[in-house]
C-alpha cells in the first residue's frame, strides 16, 4: 500500500485477476468493486450491512462489501459472483436457483449464492436449519426464502459450491 496525492494504491486480486488502484481512504469495497472495476453483480441493498446483497468471499471468508473499505483489501483475494461462471455455464448453486426457482426479483440473488457457496464449502451436507441459519444475514423480500431452502438443497446434494 503506497500513498500519493490524498489517494491509497491498492494491490489485490479480484476473481483471479491481479488489480492494482488508486483509491480515496474512505472508500468502501463494495463502491471500488462496482465503480473502480465495473463488477456491478455485486449489489448495493443498505450500507448497514443488514441486507448481504453486497456479499463476496474475502480471503475464503463470506464479508459484506459495504462494511469493509477498499484499502482493507490491500494484498487480499477477492471473489464476486462474476467468478462462478464455468466456461460460460452456471455453477451447482446457480443452476440450484434456476432449477428451484429461488429468486423473484433478483436483487439479492447475487449475494445470496455468494453466500452460499462460501456456506456450502464450509459445511456441504447441511441440515433444513443450518440451511436457515446459514442465509440468515442475507434478505430477501421477495421469495418467502423456502425456494431459496430447497435450491440450497439441492446444490449440497450435486456438489455443493462448485
Amino acid at each position: 500500500m503506497t500513498r500519493g496525492s490524498g489517494k491509497i494504491k491498492i494491490s489485490t486480486r479480484i476473481n483471479g485477476k491481479a488489480v492494482e488502484e488508486e483509491v480515496e481512504p474512505r472508500m468502501l469495497l463494495v463502491h471500488f468493486i462496482r465503480e473502480n472495476l465495473g463488477l456491478t453483480g455485486t449489489h448495493i441493498g443498505c450500507d448497514t450491512s443488514n441486507c448481504g446483497a453486497c456479499t463476496v468471499i474475502y480471503n475464503g471468508k463470506s464479508v459484506k462489501s459495504c462494511t469493509m473499505l477498499a484499502v482493507q483489501a490491500d494484498e487480499s483475494e477477492i471473489e464476486t459472483i462474476e467468478s462462478l461462471e464455468i466456461d460460460g455455464h452456471l455453477n451447482s448453486v446457480q443452476e440450484a436457483f434456476r432449477e428451484n426457482h429461488g429468486l423473484q426479483c433478483g436483487f439479492c440473488t447475487p449475494g445470496m449464492i455468494m453466500e452460499i457457496s462460501w456456506f456450502l464449502k464450509e459445511n456441504p451436507h447441511p441440515t433444513e436449519d443450518q440451511i436457515r441459519w446459514g442465509i440468515s444475514g442475507n434478505m430477501c423480500r421477495c421469495t418467502g426464502y423456502q425456494n431459496i431452502v430447497e435450491a440450497v438443497k439441492a446444490a449440497s446434494e450435486s456438489g455443493g459450491s462448485e
